[in-house]
């Protein structure tokens, strides 16, 4: 908390330490020998938690719930990668697929 009572640089904070712990852990995250389901409980396991320690104390504004998720959505899309249209094109998946793919499971 800053001295106007905002929690912002905090929470950027957390998104940046989320990110050091993501990439520090790329080369699994990058593994074609683990599951998409295996990738998505290390990001639950080791990720996730380094963006959320505290946050019981957070009062979430709108804009920062927004930036939570569009980290969360950044994350799950390297995990599950793009999907391939029927002409053999690639495309990234939208955020109702990624829901549909982790049962609306989000931050």
């Amino acid at each position: 908390m800053n001295g106007n009572n905002s929690i912002e640089e905090e929470i950027k904070g957390r998104i940046s330490l989320g990110n050091k712990a993501f990439y520090a852990n790329q080369d699994l995250f990058k593994s074609k020998l683990l599951s998409k389901k295996s990738k998505l409980r290390m990001y639950q396991t080791l990720v996730r938690p380094v963006v959320t320690y505290a946050c019981e104390t957070w009062v979430l504004k709108e804009n920062i719930k927004s930036k939570l998720r569009v980290f969360e959505r950044k994350i799950l899309r390297r995990i599950y990668g793009p999907a391939k249209e029927s002409d053999d094109t690639w495309r990234i998946k939208s955020n109702d697929e990624l829901n549909r793919l982790i049962g609306n499971k989000t931050l």
